[in-house]
């Protein structure tokens, strides 16, 4: 058993040093997004909110076609990969990177890779769930799918798009801060004092 916990610490270590190494031209930019999503200032959630809302107005003030809208981001994207190595050295000062940030910078590598094995997890699972048990498998993916359109024509589709991204966006912030756990507790202990209450009344 530790020889296979030693085993998947070193192959996570490897995956965390990879992702450091494609990701170093990117270490400034990473660590001021990092500051901003942990709301390391109190005014950082309100201006994150104010540029998202700008942005969604703005695309649907242009109102751009799907082609569009999917060629601008892929350009912007491979803008970005092309100017940020090369001009965040210049902007953030390369030569102020220090020991804490070096420390930092590894956490959040570390943490990508962990999130990307969780999402492979949930997916291995999703496959073995098909093998065991194709019929709850069946019924479970459809029922979602379901339940996804019928939001989905209830909702505006940039409406709801603004609402995952700015609920994904105010996420580390309000992890970090403990109201996700403070309201999980309440909802935890109101769940308990309702089951409590029902079997009270059972008896």
């Amino acid at each position: 058993m530790a020889e296979g916990d030693n085993k998947s610490a070193n192959i996570l270590a490897q995956e965390t040093a990879q992702l450091e190494e494609q990701l170093q031209g990117w270490g400034e930019v990473i660590l001021a997004g990092d500051r901003v999503l942990r709301w390391e200032k109190a005014w950082f959630p309100g201006a994150l909110m104010g540029i998202t809302t700008v942005l969604f107005l703005l695309v649907y003030y242009l109102d751009p076609s799907v082609l569009t809208g999917l060629s601008c981001t892929v350009m912007l994207l491979c803008l970005a990969d092309y100017l940020v190595p090369t001009l965040a050295p210049r902007v953030f000062g390369s030569n102020k990177w220090t020991t804490e940030q070096q420390q930092r910078f590894h956490e959040i590598c570390g943490n990508l890779v962990k999130t990307q094995r969780r999402v492979v997890g949930w997916w291995k699972r999703l496959c073995a769930l098909k093998e065991e048990k194709p019929k709850m498998y069946f019924a479970s993916v459809i029922s979602s799918l379901m339940a996804v359109a019928w939001i989905g024509q209830q909702v505006h589709n940039l409406f709801l798009t603004y609402l995952i991204v700015s609920f994904l966006l105010l996420l580390p912030g309000l992890n970090q801060h403990g109201v996700i756990t403070k309201y999980a507790s309440m909802a935890k202990r109101e769940i308990n004092k309702l089951l409590k209450h029902k079997e009270k009344k059972n008896e």
